[in-house]
């Protein structure tokens, strides 16, 4: 099992940058595809963006495609997603999550892929 901890959240103005972090333990997390889901109140999580293990792959939701990018350090046992011209819709609970999975990241988009999950953290984008 992997503990995951996010931070970095906060209250930004449209157009400004955050920068997410999770920090995990556990000896598998270098093994495990990552991914950042978000969820605002009375709706299912969404994905959000997914890394291959390796670093070698990333796929994005299309809503934040060009916008946001995923990153891993595996030295430090963290992943991290750089958000970048924020949207007032981009406000939300963030999770990063570790999958089971192996296989093409392009199909671990729901989060039931995803067996490890963080506590959340908020992030508020005033318009």
């Amino acid at each position: 099992q992997v503990q995951l901890v996010e931070s970095g959240g906060g209250l930004v103005q449209a157009g400004g940058s955050l920068r997410l972090s999770c920090a995990a333990s556990g000896r598998t997390f270098s093994s495990r595809a990552m991914g950042w889901f978000r969820q605002t109140p009375g709706k299912e999580r969404e994905f959000v963006a997914v890394i291959s293990w390796s670093s070698g792959s990333t796929y994005y939701a299309d809503s934040v495609k060009g916008r946001f990018t995923i990153s891993r350090d595996n030295a430090k046992n963290t992943v991290y997603l750089q958000m970048n011209s924020l949207k007032p819709e981009d406000t939300a609970v963030y999770y990063c999550a570790a999958s089971v999975r192996t296989g093409p990241i392009a199909t671990m988009t729901s989060s039931k892929s995803f067996s490890s999950w963080g506590q959340g953290t908020q992030v508020t984008v005033s318009s």
